[in-house]
């Protein structure tokens, strides 16, 4: 029955999601690769340390999942997003940065991003969650 909250979804979700990581210190660079990793059905699909540097990473890499520094050299975190997103549409951003949300510029909110996490809350089930549209946007 068309529409019926029984019908199932047509799309199957991908059955591994590539993950580009973005961020400027290789510590954090390897926290984030360890969650992804130790989340089933994601995989660290490439790593960047600039704004620019991840804008042409996606375009060859073609994550699904993005997940930026807001404080990157170059071109901000929140600039990379927006071309990024403009460029590869289907691309979910999720920012992260050490600052509480309320003290996150206010371009981060029109970025383009999904969604915004503390980089101590990164987390396998964040990770589900922003893929699902469970997480709320943290800004």
């Amino acid at each position: 029955m068309a529409g019926s909250p029984h019908t199932p979804h047509t799309e199957a979700p991908p059955a591994v999601v590539d993950v580009l990581v973005v961020d400027d210190q290789e510590l954090y660079l390897s926290v984030a690769r360890f969650v992804v990793g130790s989340t089933p059905g994601f995989r660290v699909a490439g790593e960047a340390t600039s704004g620019e540097d991840a804008v042409t990473q996606a375009a060859t890499v073609r994550p699904g999942l993005v997940l930026m520094d807001i404080n990157l050299p170059g071109i901000s975190g929140i600039e990379a997003t927006r071309r990024l997103v403009a460029a590869h549409p289907g691309t979910v951003v999720l920012l992260m940065s050490t600052y509480p949300a309320s003290d996150l510029p206010q371009d981060a909110r029109t970025s383009g991003a999904r969604a915004y996490v503390h980089k101590e809350d990164l987390a396998p089930d964040v990770l589900v969650a922003v893929m699902t549209g469970e997480l709320p946007p943290g800004f």
